[in-house]
């Protein structure tokens, strides 16, 4: 017999969705036929499926442990069951209570410790439902083949390792990032640590709630603030879009503040140090849509000018766009993100940012 308690991340999900989770290469018919027969009960009683799931509540599998684990992709790999599971339980959000950490897992600590320290993003906010990260130009948001570490793994990692989440839990909820950054664009992710605030949060961003400002410098000088718009049309085999003044098949809508910060001179052309408010947050969007109003990004690979690429390369080291994800503005906020209500969270400029804009001001 295997218990689950539930804990804060499984509560409010139907019991049936749980057991999808957990023994996620079950078939649905098993798990109906074992709710009838009482080898899965919720509570010490017999259950439907369809019961919503509260704190505390016991769900007890009267299955032999081979049965569970071979109904479970996650078995024989690490990644066990839920919060308290076989009577292990470590208390959430314990970590943040005091400013002392729990102990660190060791098998974490290995886990946070493949990316090379370049490529380690700096924690800008945390709490308990939300964490806010730096991510460096070069880390995968999302990994892309299953041998990849990017920000998702390093995010269990660190919440592993520093006793915020079980190893228990995993198989029942995964904390996850909200936004997604290209690899080579770097500046402010949002994930959810909890259930409650990685749902509060995807809501915000799904209905633009949550204002998203970056940083970059184009090439030319941009004299005004604008709001440009048009369609963006994506072509998955160059994984390239192309901006049009029209609606066409497959095109999405696009819209995209842009405010001059400074202009400036190097290398004898004139570039403008621009901050860009993401009004709709399409694939490559900033980057296409500024090279085609006149106004590619320097070091921009896929848009920009490659003679001026060349030129920031030789003197900065530059092998990426310049683009950074520079503030994140919470509207007013209550339940899981009460905490971030009206706060504003800013993203320091990478190294090789402030080492141009420094030039200029010497040059």
């Amino acid at each position: 017999m295997r218990l689950l308690t539930v804990g804060e991340n499984e509560a409010g999900q139907r019991l049936l969705r749980l057991l999808e989770k957990y023994m996620d290469k079950s078939p649905k018919s098993f798990f109906y036929k074992m709710l009838r027969k009482k080898n899965i009960t919720l509570n010490g009683k017999k259950a439907q499926g369809n019961e919503s799931l509260q704190v505390g509540d016991e769900i007890r599998l009267f299955l032999a442990d081979e049965t569970i684990d071979g109904f479970s992709s996650a078995a024989g790999r690490g990644i066990p069951g839920m919060n308290s599971l076989a009577g292990s339980e470590v208390p959430r959000g314990e970590a943040l209570r005091g400013g002392q950490l729990p102990p660190r897992q060791k098998s974490a600590q290995k886990l946070t410790e493949k990316l090379p320290e370049n490529l380690r993003p700096e924690i800008i906010y945390e709490d308990r439902h939300v964490i806010l990260f730096n991510k460096p130009a070069g880390l995968l948001s999302q990994k892309a083949v299953p041998s990849d570490v990017s920000l998702v793994e390093y995010l269990t990692a660190y919440l592993l390792e520093s006793g915020q989440i079980a190893e228990e839990e995993l198989r029942s909820f995964r904390p996850g990032i909200c936004s997604r950054l290209d690899r080579n664009t770097s500046g402010l992710v949002a994930a959810g640590k909890s259930l409650r605030g990685l749902q509060e949060l995807n809501e915000l961003f799904r209905t633009r709630s949550l204002h998203k400002f970056y940083r970059t410098i184009a090439v030319g000088t941009i004299a005004e603030t604008r709001r440009a718009e048009g369609w963006l049309l994506k072509n998955k085999r160059t994984n390239q879009v192309q901006i049009l003044r029209e609606k066409r098949e497959g095109a999405l809508p696009i819209c995209t503040e842009y405010r001059p910060l400074e202009q400036f001179r190097l290398f004898g052309k004139t570039f403008t140090y621009l901050e860009i408010n993401l009004l709709t947050g399409r694939s490559h969007q900033i980057r296409a849509h500024l090279a085609s109003l006149g106004h590619p990004l320097i070091g921009d690979a896929k848009y920009g000018k490659p003679e001026l690429n060349r030129l920031f390369l030789k003197e900065f080291g530059l092998k990426y766009q310049l683009l950074h994800a520079y503030r994140l503005e919470f509207p007013e906020l209550s339940g899981a993100l009460a905490e971030v209500s009206g706060r504003s969270f800013t993203a320091p400029l990478p190294a090789v940012f402030s080492e141009i804009l420094q030039s200029r001001q010497n040059g």
